[in-house]
């Protein structure tokens, strides 16, 4: 247990990027319902997804960590669920086939709904609202009912996680995440599309091993990882209130540490990192996972000094780092954060998320990120890493199952007037199942890259120690 902590600490601090709720009254009533409401998540569960980010950091792994911008009451259903599971399972399948990578499967999903907003007040044609801070906090009508900030909406936002939850662990006990269903998780739209016929060529290779497996006794029924696979929750610590009713201290293994139970892994975000604000401080204490963003204004002594607050001891799989950087600025930025927490020898994950620093502004006034630029951040985040001999250990995508047109470019060549056709994200573009797929392929590229350089470095270790 961190010293002078506890799960209201964070009360004591400031704090940016929260709510102003009118009826602090009902606040209090919704938080106290939710501190007695059961947990979404348990601290084995936790745990596990630790044990397995640590192998991350060892470079023995790989996380994909994924899903939707900001969840929305409005569109939470089976299909959409299902569609966003199937891509994210194709996607994770072409990481670990292509890329030779065990991958540590994470997903924004059943709890995401809070959102960083860059201005408290949105304008239109006149008329000043508060912004729409995610369906968790306010709803995405601009008008004025709407946009006040509702308690009971931490009710809603509850019960949709649950029954998120109840439907994916249903899809992983159920049998839809064999192997013998790779073929079954392709989406109809993309049927004839090139990128479906890449991962169907990848799906008949897999087809093909799973039959000499079998031949050799290794099927269904004595090995786990054919029928199903392991799936985490994440989402960023926005609404504290909410967080702290979610948090548990853990009785039945016996650690007396707190978890936070709302997810398996949460994050800070690159607005809300201040070392002596309110997120940092609750972080800090909960046992699980903790990502944090990194963006273009931290610099390396910063970084060392919110690695110490939330991972003091050094524990493996408990920090990740999640770089969103931009295409045009992760080279500038990168390897000095990279130098100085090699330098300190503290243990941590590195992700890169290529959307949040790639937005701009369509001639049509819509916002997007060009898939270009994505790819890009991605590629050069490899890189770097190659050069400095650290693993580049995730990539954390804002995605869909859904045939949406918000991110340009890609193989299906979305151009600025297409923006328009299919522009359904409440916050942020998100990329589409085949964009997703593809830097899931690009992703296995530059996997095998990483991996054939490691062979040849560690020849070269072998060789020099025998002469």
């Amino acid at each position: 247990m961190p010293a002078a902590w506890s799960p209201e600490s964070w009360r004591s601090k400031p704090i940016v990027q929260v709510p102003d709720y009118p009826d602090l009254a009902a606040l209090r009533d919704v938080e106290g319902k939710l501190a007695k409401f059961p947990p979404l998540v348990f601290a084995n569960e936790v745990l596990a997804l630790k044990t397995k980010l640590a192998r991350v950091s060892e470079g023995r792994s790989f996380l994909f960590q994924g899903g939707d911008c900001a969840e929305s009451f409005k569109e939470h259903s089976a299909n959409n669920i299902r569609d966003y599971f199937r891509v994210f399972l194709q996607s994770a399948l072409v990481m670990t086939f292509a890329g030779g990578m065990p991958v540590v499967k994470i997903g924004r999903i059943a709890g995401q709904f809070a959102k960083p907003r860059s201005s408290n007040i949105e304008k239109r044609d006149g008329l000043e609202l508060p912004s729409y801070r995610g369906d968790i906090i306010n709803g995405f009508d601009f008008t004025p009912e709407a946009r006040i900030p509702d308690p009971q909406r931490q009710l809603e936002a509850y019960r949709q996680s649950a029954a998120t939850l109840n439907f994916l662990r249903a899809f992983l006990q159920g049998g839809f995440a064999s192997l013998q269903n790779v073929n079954r998780w392709a989406l109809d739209f993309m049927k004839d599309r090139p990128i479906e016929a890449s991962y169907e060529k990848l799906a008949s290779e897999i087809g093909r091993t799973l039959e000499i497996m079998k031949a050799l006794g290794i099927d269904e029924s004595n090995t786990r990882e054919l029928v199903s696979t392991d799936f985490y929750t994440s989402h960023e610590a926005l609404l504290l209130g909410y967080e702290q009713a979610m948090t548990r201290r853990d009785e039945v293994m016996g650690s007396g540490r707190y978890f936070d139970t709302s997810a398996h892994m949460i994050w800070i975000g690159d607005r809300t990192r201040q070392p002596d604000h309110a997120h940092v401080e609750f972080c800090r204490g909960v046992a699980n996972p903790i990502g944090l963003k990194c963006g273009p204004s931290l610099e390396p002594s910063g970084l060392l000094q919110l690695i110490d607050l939330l991972n003091p001891t050094n524990e493996a799989g408990r920090l990740t780092l999640i770089c969103r950087f931009g295409s045009d600025k992760v080279e500038k930025h990168l390897p000095a954060l990279i130098r100085a927490v090699e330098a300190e020898g503290r243990k941590v994950v590195w992700s890169c998320d290529p959307m949040h620093g790639n937005t701009i502004t369509a001639t049509t006034g819509h916002k997007t990120r060009p898939f270009q630029r994505v790819k890009e951040e991605v590629e050069r985040f490899f890189t770097i890493h190659r050069a400095e001999g650290t693993h580049a250990g995730g990539v954390h995508l804002e995605m869909t199952g859904q045939n949406v047109t918000e991110c340009t470019g890609g193989a299906v060549q979305i151009v600025d007037e297409d923006l328009a056709r299919s522009y359904e994200t409440l916050c942020d573009p998100r990329l589409n199942a085949e964009q997703s797929l593809e830097i899931a392929f690009l992703v296995a590229d530059l996997l095998k890259l990483e991996r054939d350089g490691r062979g040849q470095r560690d020849a070269a270790v072998a060789t020099a120690a025998a002469e």
